[in-house]
């Protein structure tokens, strides 16, 4: 599913600005500060998250570093449901499941509490930005090594030119990937 809902993908996308040439010349950055600043648009946001949770059957909602966690954590707490953070290596206090992975120019490590889950919870993965399908992917690996189910991944945004659609088929099974808005 790209955008199950067309009305909120323009309000959404209308709140998103373009910033050329950062953080490096040539980038184009999709800037969501001003689709937080917009209260119609965070709520719409954050009921839509909310009601893909419910209707996946989530138990609990897991939000990225750092931006999957302003879009995560409101609507973990809109659909009733607790909120996990997977955050950079190093972040978490306790024993940690961690999982590694390559970037364009080198690698990184994601982390999740060992307790964040019990087993056979069902997670919904919350991010801002669909790239390369690295740090999702990363994520979806984490989650199922710390023992939870995936119910499904939805994004923001699906920067669909970089085809991470395809990079993180082989890491949601048959857990759906939905994005409110594709660029």
């Amino acid at each position: 599913m790209t955008s199950p809902d067309p009305v909120l993908a323009e309000l959404l996308n209308s709140r998103i600005r373009d910033v050329p040439d950062y953080p490096k010349p040539g980038v184009l950055f999709k800037d969501i500060a001003p689709l937080l600043a917009d209260a119609e648009a965070f709520a719409a946001l954050t009921t839509a998250l909310a009601d893909r949770a419910r209707a996946l059957g989530a138990t609990k909602v897991v939000g990225l570093e750092a931006r999957g966690f302003v879009l995560a954590a409101p609507a973990a707490f809109a659909a009733g449901l607790g909120f996990v953070p997977i955050r950079k290596k190093g972040k978490l206090p306790g024993e940690v499941h961690a999982q590694s992975y390559d970037l364009e120019y080198g690698s990184a490590t994601l982390e999740v509490q060992c307790d964040a889950f019990t087993p056979g919870e069902r997670v919904l993965v919350v991010d801002d930005v669909l790239a390369t399908g690295g740090t999702i992917g990363a994520s979806l690996d984490l989650v199922r090594r710390a023992g939870a189910e995936l119910a499904g991944v939805v994004v923001l945004m699906e920067l669909g030119f970089l085809d991470g659609r395809e990079r993180l088929a082989p890491h949601l099974g048959d857990a759906p990937l939905e994005t409110l808005v594709t660029v």
